[in-house]
């Protein structure tokens, strides 16, 4: 017998309705010579501390630093998987060969070892290593099943991942609640979540502790469009003033360059991307998206949806008109959204560009693509989901834009002056986004894309020169939208060449756990959400601040995991080697801690303190100043001051804002989104569930959903 084991029960049902095996048991399926069963994702962990020593069982610093003689494996104390582990024992027991159908990933593989090992697995075991759960793609997998011990370095990689995250997290999490907290207050250090912390701690003090420099902008406005000197900012207020001075009564004199240009398709989503843009067009925090995209890919709508690629392999191509044929024929609402794109992409061969199609850049897994299953019964969230990513798939197989950059230049006595305007002359792929997407984002575009009137070489006339005063402002409190880019390209803060190399595939974590870790920093107290705005809290402030192996809060630790980490993959690195290092490494750790003989005890943020905060802010909405509400618009720093009076409107940055979930319709008194809000409609399972004043509700109310639920409701 055949015993095949996949990461889910739906996803088992799934392999074993291709596979024949239709006759139903209890933790599994059956029939055609083929056994499928199921993990329900993680059935076995690393043991705890007190599995190795009951020495281990009380908090103690003496007890420190915890290093196991040997790292073993344990099933998760929960009566469900035990009785799951319990039906696979048996079935793999009696196996003939085993064919690992889990996750086609570093974590997927280490799901399946983990219980393998744990089962005393003895007989042959091949590898289902697939990138969509497309019937066709599963039948395709098993003509190509893979040898399991190819796939060696890759639990070795994840395997080292999790005992170097053991290590660090038991021992450090131990020793500075011991040493620094106060009152049973744990305070948790991880790998990736405290250099995460540490990003936005860093970038709130940059902000608090920023002052506004002021300078002096010089332009002139001439048949109604505006001109900015080209010498930039003045520091000094008197040059600017006598450059101003300087230009009474002389006439403007203009010059014209034109210059053709060509703008490529937005590249195919990886994870990041996805998530990125769902929250800063739908206001879903990460760990939504990838739920939700995780559900489309289960429903076999999408493809593996934790990727870090934006390309696809090139044995994809030939598969791409049946993609856009099923994708022509979604319907929504009785409407077919992509026919009209999808139509002019018919009857010709399609493009193929480097930017979608390299082989070298894929190696797991591709980009994130629609499967051309035809969505059925998609609740809102997912549907605008699939949205971005059905419009992204087929933009890259339209032709570029096609634009003309003006760039006009003028004088008025020795001070040059320059505009500039952009003007689309073939929307090439930009046809293939709605009109109300492409102008909330020219929102975000300076004024290069303005078209600008025809101007005339040599052409003069009088203009009316204004001197500008501005300040510097700080940057940006991160959203989740920026803190994802920041985690993703989180190379940047580190200095070795060898290590921001590593850490351009990965950065900060993985794809799929970033979602979980910012989540994380929440349940910990250690971060808020102040509107969109991610805030640290005092607890999560002190913490960086009371952390002195600069190691622990720097991007370079997970960068030298990484590189490690993809050199065992790649067979360049020894495990073993890798695991005996952070051992030293953590002892190192406990002794300059231990050494501290400050008195130091970080602060205690509790839910009761999160919520006096929101309700502060909402009780001082109503008296925000119109100079505070000035402030806080993205580029309302300056005012113009006509003739040679200076004027400026800069105002100093507002550090308290109401305080908002990200998902629609939550209550701005709550600090952490309502679990209910976002989930899918008990009732019409189309919509989702929303909040109103006093009860929850559909967001397909006015379509006629009728679900309710007062608040006070059991």
């Amino acid at each position: 017998m055949i015993v095949c084991i996949a990461e889910k029960p739906s996803v088992g049902r799934d392999i074993a309705r291709i596979l024949g095996a239709t006759k139903s048991h209890q933790g599994y399926m059956e029939g055609n010579g083929y056994q499928v069963t199921w993990t329900f994702g993680h059935l076995c962990e690393l043991k705890e501390p007190d599995d190795y020593t009951p020495m281990w069982k009380r908090w103690s610093l003496a007890a420190l630093p915890m290093v196991p003689p040997r790292f073993g494996i344990k099933l998760i104390d929960d009566d469900g998987m035990k009785r799951q582990f319990a039906v696979i024992e048996k079935l793999y027991a009696q196996a003939d060969e085993i064919i690992n159908c889990g996750d086609a990933g570093q974590e997927g593989e280490l799901i399946q070892r983990w219980v393998m090992q744990k089962a005393g697995v003895r007989c042959p075991v091949k590898r289902l290593w697939i990138s969509s759960m497309t019937d066709e793609a599963i039948r395709e997998g098993f003509q190509n099943l893979k040898d399991q011990q190819q796939y060696d370095t890759l639990y070795m990689a994840g395997l080292s991942r999790a005992i170097g995250d053991w290590l660090l997290g038991m021992n450090a999490t131990r020793l500075y609640t011991l040493k620094y907290g106060q009152n049973r207050q744990v305070l948790s250090i991880g790998r990736v979540q405290t250099p995460t912390l540490a990003l936005i701690v860093n970038r709130q003090k940059e902000i608090e502790s920023f002052v506004p420099v002021p300078y002096w902008v010089l332009s002139t406005r001439y048949r109604d469009t505006l001109f900015v000197a080209t010498k930039g900012k003045y520091m000094v207020k008197e040059e600017g003033e006598a450059a101003f001075a300087s230009l009474a009564g002389l006439p403007f004199e203009v010059s014209v360059q034109k210059k053709k240009g060509t703008e490529s398709p937005r590249q195919l989503y990886d994870l990041t991307s996805l998530q990125v843009d769902c929250n800063k067009k739908f206001g879903f925090s990460a760990e939504m998206t990838l739920n939700l995209i995780q559900s489309l890919y289960e429903h076999k709508y999408t493809t593996y949806p934790r990727v870090d690629t934006q390309y696809l392999s090139d044995d994809i191509y030939p598969k791409c008109p049946q993609i856009l044929n099923g994708v022509f024929q979604v319907k929504v609402a009785g409407k077919a959204p992509y026919a009209e794109l999808v139509k002019p992409l018919g009857g010709a061969q399609l493009r193929k560009s480097k930017r979608v199609f390299d082989s070298s850049k894929v190696t797991d897994h591709h980009a994130i693509i629609p499967t051309g299953v035809i969505p059925q019964g998609l609740s809102d969230n997912e549907r605008h989901v699939y949205d971005l990513v059905a419009r992204r798939f087929i933009s890259v197989f339209y032709p570029d834009c096609q634009f003309a950059t003006t760039t006009v230049m003028g004088k008025v006595g020795d001070v040059e002056f320059k505009a500039t305007g952009k003007e689309i002359l073939q929307p090439g792929w930009r046809v293939v986004y709605a009109l109300d997407q492409v102008a909330e984002e020219a929102k975000e575009k300076d004024d290069e894309e303005k078209v600008l009137p025809a101007f005339v070489k040599g052409e003069t006339g009088p203009h009316e020169p204004t001197l500008t005063e501005k300040q510097t402002t700080p940057p940006k409190y991160y959203t989740e939208a920026t803190l994802l880019r920041a985690m993703e390209t989180a190379g940047k803060f580190v200095e070795d060449e060898e290590l921001r190399a590593a850490m351009k595939e990965n950065g900060i974590g993985r794809p799929s756990s970033r979602a979980g870790i910012i989540e994380t920093l929440f349940k910990r107290h250690y971060i808020r959400r102040q509107r969109k705005n991610l805030m640290a809290t005092p607890t999560g402030i002190q913490l960086i601040e009371t952390i002195r192996e600069k190691l622990l809060t720097s991007c370079e630790l997970t960068g030298i995991w990484e590189k490690k980490l993809r050199d065992i993959e790649r067979k360049n690195y020894d495990a073993a080697q890798f695991v005996n290092e952070l051992k030293d490494q953590v002892a190192q750790i406990v002794s300059e801690v231990l050494a501290d003989s400050s008195q130091r005890h970080i602060a205690i943020t509790t839910d009761e303190d999160l919520k006096k905060t929101s309700k502060k802010k909402a009780s001082t909405k109503g008296k925000t100043s119109a100079k505070e509400a000035d402030s806080q618009k993205a580029g309302d720093s300056s005012k113009e001051a006509t003739s040679t009076k200076v004027e400026s409107s800069a105002k100093e940055p507002v550090s308290s804002k109401e305080e908002t979930s990200q998902k629609k319709g939550t209550s701005p008194k709550e600090e952490s989104p309502d679990p209910l809000v976002g989930q899918p409609c008990p009732v019409c399972h189309q919509g989702h569930i929303i909040k109103g004043k006093t009860a929850y509700g559909c967001s397909r109310w006015r379509e006629g959903c009728t679900y309710r639920q007062p608040f006070n409701a059991e």
